[in-house]
């Protein structure tokens, strides 16, 4: 299945060592780490303990390359609930307004369908991350109670969608 390519030249496929050096640059301060890797992500950080925080080799990391190659986001999977959860959804700083974290959302969507069997997606989204808020709702996802004590539920909200959902027009 992966590489994932879509008719204009995107690719989402496997993530890499290298990616991570890469990815390390677009959190410049606490603030960022904590909005994309949650409040119990360390910084300052050192590759080592990125890589830890982000579970490198315990959850399917995935990247996403513009049609030049370029690495322009990031995005993880893993099953909780019941459902395939979208994780440590970033799209590279230089890139963001662009579509790219919603390109990015539905080739995960994609890849997770076959990867699980879960009948829902789910993803946490910071309170205050209104671009993030407005692009998941914009495909399917609604804000809803957490299955179980929510880690951080002052300052996050869950949010799902059913796999099977009749998309907009043009939405993946």
């Amino acid at each position: 299945m992966l590489p994932l390519v879509s008719d204009d030249g995107w690719m989402l496929d496997d993530s890499v060592e290298d990616d991570i050096d890469r990815l390390m640059t677009w959190f410049p301060d606490a603030h960022s780490i904590d909005i994309w890797g949650g409040p119990g992500f360390r910084f300052p950080f050192t590759r080592h303990s990125f890589a830890e925080d982000m579970r490198w080799g315990r959850m399917a990391s995935f990247s996403l390359r513009d049609p030049s190659g370029n690495f322009a986001a990031f995005g993880q999977l893993y099953e909780k609930f019941g459902c395939i959860n979208l994780a440590r959804l970033v799209a590279n700083p230089d890139t963001r307004g662009l579509g790219v974290g919603r390109r990015l959302v539905g080739m995960l969507m994609s890849v997770g369908r076959p990867m699980f069997t879960c009948p829902k997606f789910s993803l946490f989204v910071f309170r205050g991350n209104a671009p993030a808020l407005k692009c998941y709702q914009s495909m399917g996802f609604n804000i809803t109670d957490y299955p179980d004590e929510m880690p951080h539920g002052d300052i996050c909200d869950y949010m799902i969608r059913p796999v099977a959902h009749q998309e907009k027009q043009g939405a993946p």
